[in-house]
């Protein structure tokens, strides 16, 4: 049985930890002056994503109370258009207006 503390995640990889090594210096030679520039934008980028998330979950939660009723009622009391109509006449309509 092969435990995950014995797993070594390098040892799955094509290269070994020397030739990444090698890369990692050959990358940071290359890349090594646009690097504070590199970071900047991607901490930007990420706290700019973080905002755009928040928002979009304020505007579900305003969607959500909107649609499950939670707002305030009406200032009239919550009575409704219909419960104040005025009953209908009963009668044959022979005393209408003519």
């Amino acid at each position: 049985m092969l435990s995950l503390s014995g797993l070594n995640l390098l040892a799955w990889t094509p290269f070994d930890p020397w030739h990444l090594l090698v890369i990692g210096i050959v990358a940071l030679l290359l890349f090594g002056k646009r690097l504070p520039d590199v970071g900047r934008s991607l901490g930007r980028g990420i706290s700019e994503f973080k905002k755009g998330l928040k928002d979009v979950g304020e505007e579900l939660n305003k969607d959500d109370e909107a649609s499950s009723g939670r707002l305030t009622p009406p200032r009239d009391g919550g009575e409704s258009r219909e419960s104040r109509r005025e009953p209908a006449e009963t009668g044959s309509g022979e005393n209408r207006d003519r």
